[in-house]
């Protein structure tokens, strides 16, 4: 999916609201766990609930990985079940992944040839060797991590050098030289406030990947206050808020109705910059 066909499906689905699939064994519903594959039919039916109210899904690789085999096979029956009965949806794989250049490459080769997703996070500490090898697909994302949601972003991406430049603002300045805006995007966390706006003067077209609103404290009016752009510009994920909002067997219905209050107020934001 390119740049102009995201655009062109959050201004359709008046929506800018990506779905993260943090699927805990833990909390779905109890009656689920009598199911062949547990993880993926609790991803089937928030996936088939929320659709129409979401432009992206998230899935989280540690949420899979920890269940083996099992797991990974519920991972990919989910992407190929999104792109079979939801093409319109982009995917992003949430795995943080960054090596030394040919380890990134494997990486790469699994997530853009294997399963053919959309895109993927990347961690940038390795420097620019780690992060090429997974900007040779075409039409394929990276979504590099900048300033993040976590309390411990602080420890790191806030520090500063002789010359008083952070390090996430040196990350966003030194990648931009690897790739462009059509084909790397960046995470910076919902709790991150006015820094938007730092961020928006060396990053001013780039899509933002925004975890962190509801569970985790994050203000979606200030995120489009400091954030959005005139193509919108922003992805902003929403996972325990909506995944998990129902324990019964009405929780894909709740899911439903979370994610369309969501869309609701991300209609009337999209509506002040005109889309």
């Amino acid at each position: 999916m390119n740049k102009q066909q995201l655009i062109d499906n959050i201004r359709a689905k008046h929506s800018f609201l990506c779905v993260g699939l943090d699927t805990d064994l833990k909390k779905v519903p109890e009656h689920l766990l009598k199911e062949e594959d547990p993880i993926f039919a609790f991803n089937k039916a928030i996936i088939d609930a929320t659709a129409p109210y979401c432009v992206a899904y998230k899935p989280n690789l540690a949420f899979y990985e920890c269940f083996g085999l099992k797991g990974w096979t519920a991972f990919e029956k989910t992407v190929r079940y999104i792109k079979d009965n939801y093409p319109d949806q982009f995917i992003i794989a949430d795995a943080k992944r960054g090596d030394i250049g040919n380890t990134s490459a494997m990486y790469a080769r699994s997530f853009f040839e294997e399963m053919d997703i959309d895109s993927l996070t990347v961690a940038p500490y390795m420097g620019e060797d780690s992060v090429t090898p997974f900007l040779q697909y075409e039409g394929k994302w990276v979504i590099l991590l900048a300033l993040t949601s976590n309390k411990g972003s602080h420890d790191f991406q806030l520090t500063e050098d002789a010359e008083g430049e952070r390090l996430f603002e040196k990350v966003l300045r030194r990648s931009q030289q690897w790739a462009d805006d059509k084909q790397m995007m960046y995470v910076v966390g919902a709790t991150q406030g006015r820094l938007f706006e730092d961020i928006r003067k060396i990053v001013p077209n780039h899509f933002l990947l925004v975890p962190g609103v509801g569970a985790q404290g994050g203000s979606l009016q200030e995120v489009c206050k400091y954030g959005m752009t005139k193509d919108c510009g922003l992805l902003v994920n929403s996972s325990r808020g909506i995944i998990y909002a129902d324990n019964t067997e009405n929780f894909a219905q709740v899911s439903a109705q979370k994610a369309h209050e969501l869309q609701q107020q991300m209609q009337i934001e999209l509506a002040k910059v005109g889309l």
